[in-house]
């Protein structure tokens, strides 16, 4: 038997914290933990918060899209829906993440957000872009794939 040449792509559990590999080609397919069996990749942004945010980011190997908000946001609560429709339009090929502002100051802070709603695009755990305002789904999905 010849061993196993394919793909993986690493995901760390929101969930647990546990790190998994999983074949860069079943990303779509709905993979779940390892460990505790909870859905990596269900289509739904993940929320994150200052104490989880750099565990999954950094052990992500897909871009990360983050949407900074917050509840009394008016443009947030807009956009929201369509955060979430480009979320299961690019499952498994973007992790989808929302961060509250107000209740995690320190990554706000550390990101320098001044207005909301405020994407950013990571990759490898560095910013490689940010747009600022609501956007339609299908405008969130074409920029994170650019």
């Amino acid at each position: 038997m010849s061993p196993d040449t394919s793909a993986r792509t690493q995901m760390v559990c929101p969930h647990c914290g546990a790190t998994n590999r999983i074949p860069t080609e079943r990303l779509g397919d709905g993979p779940v933990c390892g460990r505790c069996q909870q859905a990596l990749l269900d289509g739904h942004p993940l929320a994150l918060t200052d104490a989880s945010f750099d565990k999954v980011v950094a052990g992500s190997g897909l871009p990360v899209v983050v949407d900074f908000w917050a509840p009394w946001c008016g443009p947030c609560r807009m956009m929201a829906p369509q955060f979430e429709a480009a979320a299961a339009q690019l499952k498994g090929r973007a992790l989808f993440v929302k961060v509250n502002s107000d209740e995690n100051p320190q990554l706000s802070a550390r990101y320098g957000i001044r207005s909301i709603p405020t994407l950013l695009k990571l990759q490898g755990g560095r910013e490689v872009d940010r747009v600022a305002g609501a956007m339609p789904a299908a405008q969130v999905a074409a920029w994170a794939q650019r």
